[in-house]
């Protein structure tokens, strides 16, 4: 499955309203990826670091929401999800090139 086919099939499933949407789908990436870092921060806490394989199915449910808001900010914003997966491949890869990895800013 591509990107743009699992955009396509997500899409189906939203239910907000299209007023809502940029804001719904931003705070809905947001949430996601906070109940990804939730999980991991109680393996930390709870279980000295080791990712059982129950935990290990939890964070792959919660990266699919992540992913599905993903999809949904796509499709509001016209975007192929395709394309948004290969610019950031070229982008990381411009930056291993170049050594610049590391740092901070967007246009390094």
């Amino acid at each position: 499955m591509t990107f743009n086919e699992y955009q396509k099939q997500a899409i189906t499933t939203k239910i907000y309203k299209t007023e809502d949407a940029l804001a719904y789908v931003t705070l809905g990436i947001a949430g996601e990826a906070g109940e990804v870092a939730e999980k991991v921060k109680k393996i930390i806490r709870d279980d000295d670091s080791i990712v059982s394989g129950q935990k290990r199915v939890e964070i792959s449910k919660e990266l699919g929401d992540v992913l599905w808001y993903i999809a949904a900010m796509c499709e509001e914003l016209g975007l192929d999800f395709n394309k948004v997966a290969e610019e950031n491949i070229q982008k990381l890869q411009s930056r291993k090139d170049r050594g610049q990895l590391t740092g901070s800013g967007d246009n390094r």
